[in-house]
């Protein structure tokens, strides 16, 4: 599987910005999709999840009301969408599928496929 994230740049706060997350390979049709984000000198943390199904999604707290995960199963791609947008939601967003079903999908070691990291700049 590889995965193909895009949509990064520079905002201002308040702003809203969409990401973009294209899976592909034998695999990228299957499984769940996760955004995960991490900034300079702090850990990596979950942001959102959806299953392949769109049945469940997942948000951090700290995003949940600002932030949508979608899908667009032809497409194999999920977008986050950010709306309201804070100066401490600038970081690295990567997107990430596990390659299981039924798996904790907010937790990162849930993933074995990671894309290459979107970066999101939020000036306040």
């Amino acid at each position: 599987v590889q995965l193909q994230a895009s949509g990064g740049g520079l905002v201002q706060a308040g702003d809203s910005l969409t990401l973009s997350c294209v899976a592909s390979g034998r695999d990228g049709s299957k499984y769940g999709v996760g955004w995960f984000r991490q900034a300079p000198g702090k850990e990596r943390e979950f942001v959102a999840a959806t299953t392949w199904s769109g049945r469940n999604s997942y948000y951090a707290d700290s995003v949940k009301g600002r932030f949508n995960i979608s899908k667009d199963n032809a497409e194999n791609t999920v977008y986050l969408q950010m709306n309201s947008l804070k100066a401490e939601d600038a970081a690295v967003y990567y997107c990430a599928k596990p390659k299981v079903y039924d798996i904790d999908l907010t937790q990162w070691t849930s993933y074995a496929y990671w894309g290459q990291g979107t970066l999101v700049t939020v000036s306040s």
